[in-house]
C-alpha cells in the first residue's frame, strides 16, 4: 500500500490529535464541560487543531522532507504528552532551557519504564511505520502544488470552522489563553522557535556588560565579614515547620537562636535555569532575560570588584552562568566531596571550607548550591538515617507511588536540608570570634506534589501554583554581626521576592553603587541604617 505525502500529513495530524493531546482536551473540558451545549464546540476545536497541525507540517515540509518533518513532530509530541499527562508539565521556553541545561545525572531520574514504554508505543513504532510506508510521489513541482492546494483548503476549513462558533472562540482565545500551553505539538514547536531566536539574539550581545559605574565598600571597621549564602533546590515554603507545617521538618533549625524564617517570599521563576541567575541579577523578575544575564554583571561580580572574596561551591547541575567570573568548585564528585554514597551530599561542601577562609584575608561571601530536594528521585536526596517519614517513595517513576509516599520522601529531603543548614550555622559559630557572621538560605523555586494532578515544577509563571512560586528564605545572624537582628526580624512576614537578594548583599557588605531600584526592599536591616 502506497501513500501520498499530503495524505500522510493528514493521517499524522489526526494521530497526534487523538493520541498526544489528552492533557489539552482535559484542560479544555475543565472550562467547557462535555455537555450537549458544548459538544459542537469541542468537536470543532478538535478539527481546528487538526487543521493547524496539518498546516504547520505543510509549511515545514516546503524545505524539509515530509517524512522527517512528521517524524520530528511525532517524537516531540510523544515526549511532551508523557510529561504533560503524567506530571502536568508544560513545555515552554523556560522548560526547554531547563532541559538543555540539565546534566545527565538529573535527566536520568526522569527516564523510567513508563517513559520508555510510552515512547515505544507513541513515537518509535509510528515513526517506523512512517518510514516503511512506500511513497507515491508526482514530482517536486506537482507535489508542491498539491501542498499549496491543501494549505488553502485547510485555511478555508479553519475559517468556516470558527465563524459559526465565533462567540465560543472569542472566549477561548481571550479569556482562556493558558489553554494553548497544552496544545501538542504546536506549543512546544513555538517554544523551541522562541528559544532559538533568543539564543541567536544573545549571540550578538557584547561578551560582558558592566552595569555599575561606581563600586566601593564603605566603613572603616577592621572586623571581617563571613556570610554563607545557600541556594536551595526545589524547597517549598509550606513544607517547613518553621512556617507552620504540621510535620516537624525543621527540628534543628527550630532550636537555633537568632534565626529568622521569612514566610512571604516569591521566587523569580519556577525552574533552576531561570530562578538562579535571576536572583543574582540586577533586573527584576519581569525584566529578566536569561540569555542577557550570562553576559551581564551580577551581584557576585560587583562584590568581587568591591574587594569581597567570592567562592561558589556547587553540588547541583551548575551555577547557570552566575559564577562564571568568580572562584568556582564542583562538589558532585568524590574526587572533591568526601561525603558521597549513592550521590554526593550537600554537607560535603563544608569539608574544605575552613582552609579557604583561613587562607584569604578580608570579607568573604561563600555560596553553596544545594542538590536539596530535586525530584523526582526524592529518595536519593538524603542519607538513609534521615528517612523519618515513612513509607517513602523509592522510585523516580512517581506513578508507582501513592501521593502520601511521594510527600513522605519529599519531606525527608527537607529534614536533610534542616540538618545541612544547622551544620552551616555551627560552622559559622566556630568563626564568629574573628568574623561578623551570617547565613542566608533561599530556595530557587518550589515543587508540586500532586495537587491538581501536577508534579515537579517548571509551569509557566503566569499560572504556576503557589507550591512552585512560594519559597522558604531563612536568615541566621551571628551575635557579632552588624546586621540588626531585631529590626530584621520585623521583616519576616513582609511580602518580598528573590529580587531582594541583590540589594540585600549590597547592604550586608556595605557596598555603595548607583544601582538601585526605587522599590528595593532588602531582607536585612544594618545597624548603621538605624
Amino acid at each position: 500500500m502506497s501513500i501520498t505525502p499530503t495524505r500522510l500529513i493528514l493521517l499524522v495530524a489526526a494521530f497526534l490529535i487523538l493520541v498526544a493531546n489528552f492533557s489539552f482536551f482535559d484542560k479544555v473540558t475543565d472550562v467547557y464541560p462535555f455537555t450537549t451545549e458544548n459538544i459542537v464546540f469541542l468537536f470543532s476545536l478538535g478539527i481546528l487543531f487538526f487543521a493547524l497541525i496539518a498546516l504547520l507540517t505543510i509549511i515545514f515540509s516546503i524545505v524539509i522532507p515530509v517524512r522527517l518533518v512528521v517524524s520530528i513532530f511525532i517524537i516531540l509530541a510523544a515526549l511532551t504528552s508523557y510529561y504533560a499527562d503524567n506530571l502536568g508539565t508544560v513545555i515552554d521556553t523556560d522548560m526547554i532551557r531547563n532541559v538543555l541545561e540539565t546534566n545527565m545525572s538529573e535527566a536520568s531520574d526522569l527516564i523510567n519504564t513508563g517513559f520508555v514504554l510510552h515512547l515505544i508505543l507513541t513515537a518509535i513504532l509510528p515513526v517506523i511505520v512512517v518510514w516503511r510506508l512506500p511513497f507515491r510521489t508526482s514530482g517536486l513541482l506537482r507535489e508542491t502544488r498539491y501542498k499549496l492546494q491543501m494549505a488553502v483548503a485547510l485555511v478555508i476549513l479553519i475559517v468556516i470552522n470558527i465563524l459559526p462558533l465565533s462567540d465560543y472562540y472569542s472566549s477561548f482565545f481571550r479569556e482562556h489563553k493558558t489553554l494553548r500551553y497544552y496544545s501538542n505539538p504546536g506549543y512546544p514547536i513555538y517554544s523551541m522557535g522562541k528559544y532559538l531566536s533568543q539564543k541567536i539574539r544573545s549571540s550578538t550581545l557584547p561578551e560582558y556588560i558592566t552595569l555599575a559605574k561606581h563600586v566601593e565598600q564603605s566603613g572603616s571597621d577592621d572586623t571581617q565579614r563571613l556570610i554563607i549564602l545557600i541556594v536551595g533546590e526545589t524547597a517549598r515554603s509550606d513544607h517547613f515547620s518553621l512556617n507552620g507545617y504540621t510535620r516537624e521538618t525543621n527540628p534543628k533549625l527550630s532550636a537555633e537562636d537568632r534565626l529568622i524564617s521569612y514566610s512571604n517570599i516569591a521566587s523569580c521563576g519556577t525552574s533552576t535555569a531561570i530562578s538562579v541567575p535571576c536572583m543574582f541579577a540586577f533586573d527584576d523578575r519581569k525584566e529578566f532575560d536569561a540569555d542577557e544575564a550570562r553576559h551581564t554583571e551580577n551581584i557576585l561580580d560587583i562584590l568581587k570588584r568591591a574587594g569581597v572574596h567570592v567562592l561558589w561551591l556547587d553540588n547541583n547541575s551548575s551555577s547557570k552562568g552566575v559564577a562564571a567570573r568568580v572562584t568556582h568548585k564542583d562538589y558532585r564528585s568524590p574526587e572533591l566531596n568526601p561525603d558521597c554514597d549513592i550521590e554526593c551530599r550537600d554537607t560535603g561542601m563544608l569539608a574544605h571550607l575552613q582552609e579557604y577562609i583561613d587562607s584569604n584575608a578580608g570579607d568573604k561571601l561563600v555560596v553553596l548550591h544545594q542538590m536539596g530536594s530535586h525530584g523526582p528521585a526524592y529518595y536519593k536526596r538524603y542519607p538513609e538515617e534521615f528517612e523519618r517519614f515513612k513509607p517513602a517513595c523509592q522510585s523516580a517513576e512517581l506513578s508507582e507511588c501513592s501521593t502520601q509516599e511521594i510527600i513522605n520522601a519529599y519531606d525527608n529531603t527537607i529534614l536533610y536540608t534542616d540538618h545541612f543548614l544547622s551544620r552551616v550555622i555551627a560552622f559559622l559559630k566556630q568563626n564568629t570570634p574573628e568574623y561578623r557572621t551570617a547565613m542566608l538560605y533561599l530556595s530557587d523555586h518550589g515543587e508540586s506534589l500532586g495537587e491538581a494532578g501536577i508534579f515537579l515544577h517548571g509551569l509557566p509563571y503566569l499560572f504556576a501554583p503557589d507550591a512552585q512560586t512560594e519559597v522558604p528564605v531563612i536568615a541566621w545572624i551571628g551575635s557579632s554581626s552588624d546586621i540588626d537582628y531585631d529590626k530584621t526580624l520585623a521583616l519576616r512576614t513582609v511580602e518580598n521576592s528573590h529580587d531582594a537578594l541583590f540589594s540585600t548583599l549590597l547592604e550586608a557588605f556595605s557596598v555603595l553603587t548607583e544601582l538601585h531600584h526605587p522599590e528595593d526592599r532588602p531582607l536585612i536591616v544594618m545597624e548603621q541604617d538605624l
